[in-house]
């Protein structure tokens, strides 16, 4: 099943890289990404599929969500006009 990830990367030095090589790494097929210009920042839509059925999306949006200058979106921001959110931090990862 693919599971399509918006993300907003700050325009750091290898910040495209550490998304492509964590999403690998943690065991998912890149079927499709886009990479788009948000103004200061940039755009990156990535379509993903697990490579077996023990992979699960919700742990790797937490471990992109830990990557330095990355921030994963609710939605596309260029859909309706306006940026969307970032993705609500959880109270575990709040540290309540």
């Amino acid at each position: 099943m693919n599971h399509l990830i918006h993300i907003e990367l700050d325009r750091l030095e290898g910040s495209l890289m550490r998304v492509l090589g964590l999403v690998e790494r943690r065991g998912f097929h890149i079927d499709a990404a886009e990479l788009y210009d948000l103004g200061e920042k940039r755009g990156l839509s990535l379509t993903v599929r697990p490579r077996d059925p023990s992979r699960n999306t919700d742990t790797l949006g937490l471990q992109i969500d830990r990557l330095y200058g990355i921030t994963r979106l609710d939605a596309d921001p260029r859909a309706g006009g306006k940026a969307a959110a970032p993705k609500a931090k959880s109270k575990h990862e709040i540290g309540a």
